[in-house]
């Protein structure tokens, strides 16, 4: 089907709501945005599915949103009767039709016969994940597109361990979700009646209070509670506000300014241009109000609460922002040495982190004799570790992260968590600053016991069909002609994971890759610094990782900015 017979399909129905048919009569008055619109169907992925709200087959709808449901619900059905009996439970955020797409999943489950748990109002994303396990239910939906601009939304499932889908499972899934050739005339009942047969209940908030009594598990040491630690906390528009400031009362951290003017939901995100904690205007506003209350740590989560940015004191007392990287770093540092110091480090502990996050990790990881797992992107594939080392017993899990600033310190969820990460990160500066150091200085001496490591992060946006195109003959061009040479420092090592080999660039000898097929390509130099290249899976663009370290910290910088300038201009050569 061509994509204007799609679009034939969609403006000839009618049962369309009211304000899709005025915003499709609006977009018909342009081609090219029109053609966006309907050339493909929204791709439901090994997560779900993201895109920009709107009318059409490849944007975010309420239709959309059923033909993902009614896939769900097929898959569980598939399962038998007792998964329907076990449910789903769903949440969302605060973003523009968070709360009807939400329904309309739950009304779509429902309908099928599936137990549906639906909360009240916003909640966080780990919030769910902990939800799936408390209540025991088959799954999960969140309905959430995490950091992205105001015009997206998103569609994520998650399993009966709290976590995301493993591949198997996930391409399943979408097998049932591609199947379903029109999500215009799926049949759903309406929610009075639903919730009269008692197939959709709404979650009580017995749940928000086992979430945060199990928070306190994560708590290493008790005696910073009384701390003088003055913190400024931004939920971005999100979902964090209850959460974070109720764990760090809870905590003992009396000293916590909110920003006022991030502090309400919602979903135009009218202070930030970007909900992102990653990017540092999202602290604009915390800067003001740390220099007004002389705070010490500046924290921020993005709307979904599942990532978490922190600023901090830097040498000259100015703000330093940390990377993902290097909060992934203190953490696992203070994780580790404290645990270390009280004898209750475990002797088949385990860490995780993504292939694209620095190696530092794995540098503290061997000095305190605790196993390393690196795993594909997405914070699913360090869930699906830690329910693998669960069911064997072999290991203990620790500690996870990715440097797109995902944590996750217990494990009583399966995602990254910001407002597990918002409360340690409060404690293990309370915990410096009573040893008479910033994070700052904390970071210094991990440099300093580790050697300098330097990350960046640059990408490309490029939409529509044409960029996705385009994006395509990137990753091709650098898979059939790997750079043996790059910024002047020789490549020795290829890893393309999407045909699972890594080749020896010196010798030509191939070897397996033991991980799932991924589209993501690594280039690593003989002193294990690399590069990587990834399409996003949530936006539409491509991303460039890069990673360096060296004896010091001018090398470092110098070492990283000429292999990415040199990456950059080839890629941007490629038509």
């Amino acid at each position: 089907m061509t994509w204007q017979q799609t679009y034939e399909r969609w403006s000839q129905f009618d049962g369309l709501e009211p304000h899709l048919r005025a915003e499709l009569e609006e977009l018909a008055k342009d081609e090219s945005t029109l053609e966006d619109a309907f050339y493909k169907t929204l791709e439901f992925g090994t997560g779900g599915m993201r895109g920009e709200i709107g009318p059409g087959a490849n944007r975010m709808n309420m239709y959309t949103i059923r033909k993902a449901s009614q896939g769900f619900a097929d898959f569980i059905s598939s399962s038998g009767e007792e998964a329907k009996r076990h449910g789903v439970v769903i949440a969302h955020d605060s973003r523009h039709f968070s709360p009807e797409f939400a329904l309309e999943a739950a009304r779509t489950l429902a309908s099928n016969g599936i137990k549906t748990y639906l909360f009240p109002s916003l909640r966080a994303t780990p919030e769910l994940s902990f939800a799936v396990r408390h209540l025991d239910a088959f799954g999960g939906i969140v309905i959430t597109a995490s950091h992205n601009p105001p015009e997206y939304n998103g569609f994520k499932v998650y399993g009966a361990d709290g976590g995301q889908l493993p591949p198997a499972e996930a391409d399943e899934l979408v097998s049932y979700v591609n199947a379903i050739e029109d999500e215009l005339t799926i049949e759903i009942k309406d929610e009075a009646t639903l919730r009269q047969t008692g197939l959709l209940v709404t979650v009580d908030r017995s749940v928000d209070e086992a979430y945060m009594e199990a928070l306190q598990s994560i708590r290493i040491h008790r005696d910073v509670q009384d701390s003088s630690l003055q913190i400024v906390y931004s939920p971005l528009h999100g979902t964090g506000r209850r959460p974070v400031m109720e764990g760090l009362k809870a905590y003992g951290f009396d000293h916590v300014t909110i920003v006022e003017e991030q502090a309400e939901p919602d979903g135009a995100f009218p202070t930030v241009s970007y909900p992102n904690p990653e990017e540092k205007a999202a602290f604009k506003l915390a800067m003001e109000y740390g220099d007004r209350v002389g705070a010490d740590l500046l924290m921020a989560t993005d709307p979904d609460a599942d990532r978490v940015g922190l600023t901090v004191r830097g040498q000259d007392g100015d703000w330093f922002v940390l990377t993902g990287n290097q909060t992934g770093a203190l953490l696992m540092e203070y994780i580790l040495s404290q645990k270390s110091e009280t004898g209750t480090l475990p002797s088949n502990g385990f860490v995780a982190k993504t292939i694209v996050t620095s190696e530092l990790g794995a540098a503290i990881a061997k000095a305190y004799g605790v196993h390393l797992e690196n795993t594909l992107t997405g914070f699913k594939f360090i869930g699906e570790k830690i329910k693998q080392y669960e069911e064997s017993g072999e290991y203990e899990f620790l500690f996870g992260y990715e440097e797109s600033y995902g944590y996750l310190i217990g494990d009583f969820c399966r995602d990254k968590d910001a407002v597990q990460a918002c409360l340690l990160a409060a404690e293990m500066a309370a915990y410096h600053k009573q040893h008479g150091r910033t994070l700052y200085d904390a970071l210094q001496s991990i440099y300093e016991k580790y050697g300098f490591y330097e990350e960046s992060l640059q990408s490309m946006t490029l939409k529509g069909k044409a960029g996705l195109e385009q994006i395509g003959r990137m990753m091709e061009a650098f898979r059939a002609n790997p750079p043996k040479e790059v910024g002047g420092y020789e490549v020795v090592r290829f890893e393309d994971y999407k045909k699972q080999v890594a080749t020896d660039l010196q010798t030509g000898k191939s070897e397996a890759i033991e991980l799932p097929s991924s589209n993501v390509l690594k280039f690593i130099f003989a002193d294990g610094s690399w590069f990587c290249l990834r399409p996003s899976g949530t936006e539409p663009k491509i991303k460039f990782y890069f990673s360096v370290h060296a004896d010091r910290a001018d090398k470092t910088t110098a070492k990283r900015e000429a292999i990415e300038a040199d990456v950059m201009q080839q890629a941007k050569a490629i038509d």
